[in-house]
């Protein structure tokens, strides 16, 4: 059994695999006023596709659909099979609530109740 497929049907194969990532996903990269699709991400960084990518670098946000989920400081990596690779130097988690500047106890009561 051969395991050779020509170009032709390969190159097909890449575009709709290529094609479904796209539909499927709902990651987002917002830098400053301009928006671009993700194709996929890990834990050091994501992947853009190669013909919409720019040369991005700095501060970003990564969003899923509506939810912000990161903001982070990225670096162009390298271009490969069609995606533009791209690198976290830092992704801080994005939060809804304003971080303490003081220590909660995990026991502390919530609210007081009238006596």
């Amino acid at each position: 059994m051969s395991t050779f497929v020509p170009k032709s049907v390969q190159e097909a194969l890449d575009r709709a695999r290529f094609q479904e990532q796209q539909r499927r996903n709902r990651l987002r990269v917002h830098a400053g006023a301009e928006i671009f699709p993700v194709l996929r991400r890990w834990e050091g960084g994501f992947a853009m596709a190669g013909e919409d990518a720019p040369q991005l670098r700095g501060l970003v946000d990564l969003y899923e659909g509506s939810r912000h989920i990161f903001q982070c400081l990225i670096v162009a990596s390298e271009e490969e099979a069609g995606e533009m690779r791209y690198e976290f130097k830092r992704a801080t988690p994005a939060s809804d609530e304003a971080p303490l500047d003081f220590y909660r106890a995990p026991d502390a009561p919530i609210g007081l109740l009238p006596g």
